[in-house]
């Protein structure tokens, strides 16, 4: 018997009731076109307030290569991946959103450069995004950040669209703190890469859940989870605004002694006041920031809690 090559597809679910039947659908239609290829298809319910996970049970109890991870509360996606990946049996693992947006049918493209070897990562690169305008610049800011702080190249854009193989997930999942950054988690695992041009779908219905504050939490947790450049960067800014007070100082003097009868200006020193207030409150939120991460990683503050899983006991018969 030929054992085939196994693809596991971790889909984070949230809102999604009306559209994650479609998706499963299709992946497997797209892949019972490769008859040397197996699938299982592990959904995660990331506490969603919606009726999805009723709609998975139901799915699930149809078709056992579809397993189900219910979340006791919403730890974030990319907690939601962390634990799909924790159970992902195969040699392969696509990831891809519950809307219908990531397009399915090319999934091959974005498998080619992983089979031919020519990658160990490869994602979708959207030349235009579906989506608000804000949201494209907070994409654009969050890739910039990447860019400065964990070495991505600038050609890169990471998606919601990708796949990988087995040993880039078992180093992933070597990571065991909390507020997991899948960017800074691949881009310390591997430098090959590789980028697939297509077009996004539009969503099979409903809207975005990723709002402002998740956006600004992930970006945080990016630059701060992965990176010590934050606070170099505050040390320099210290030096900084040290060597300009100095050099104020002595300008102050200087004046001072060459014109004796010259006042003294209080709204300068205000604003001095104010200015290097508002560099120390920043610095000190930075550092308050990085100590609360630590804090929480030495309580073993979980990634993930499973409330209940539905055939994923089966594996564990097998």
């Amino acid at each position: 018997m030929i054992e085939l090559d196994m693809i596991s597809f971790v889909i984070p679910c949230y809102g999604s009731e009306k559209t994650i039947e479609y998706v499963i659908d299709e992946i497997i239609s797209v892949v019972s076109m490769k008859t040397n290829y197996d699938y299982e298809v592990i959904t995660v319910n990331d506490s969603s307030p919606d009726k999805v996970l009723s709609v998975l049970k139901d799915i699930a109890e149809k078709n056992h290569k579809v397993k189900v991870i219910d979340l006791a509360k919403n730890f974030g996606k990319h907690s939601a991946l962390m634990a799909g990946f924790s159970v992902a049996k195969g040699d392969y693992i696509v990831c891809l959103d519950d809307d219908g947006q990531c397009p399915m049918d090319r999934l091959w493209d974005l498998m080619e450069p992983l089979i031919n070897d020519e990658a160990d990562y490869s994602m979708a690169d959207y030349p235009e995004k579906k989506q608000s305008g804000f949201k494209n610049f907070g994409s654009s800011v969050n890739s910039l950040m990447s860019r400065v702080l964990l070495k991505k190249p600038k050609e890169i854009h990471f998606s919601n669209f990708c796949a990988m193989k087995r040993y880039i997930i078992d180093e992933i999942l070597k990571y065991e703190n909390p507020y997991p950054y899948l960017e800074g988690l691949v881009l310390r695992t591997t430098n090959r890469i590789k980028t697939v041009q297509m077009e996004e779908r539009d969503r099979f219905a409903g809207k975005g859940n990723f709002g402002f504050i998740k956006s600004l939490s992930l970006w945080i947790n990016g630059f701060t989870a992965f990176s010590v450049v934050p606070l170099r960067a505050s040390s320099l800014l210290g030096v900084l605004c040290a060597i300009i007070g100095f050099i104020y100082g002595l300008i102050v003097v200087i004046r001072k002694i060459s014109l004796p009868d010259i006042s003294v200006g209080w709204s300068s020193t205000i604003a001095i006041i104010l200015f290097m207030g508002g560099v120390i409150m920043l610095i000190l939120g930075l550092i308050g920031e990085y100590i609360g991460r630590i804090y929480i990683s030495l309580n073993n503050s979980p990634q993930y809690v499973i409330r209940s899983s539905i055939n994923l006991d089966e594996d564990k018969d097998e």
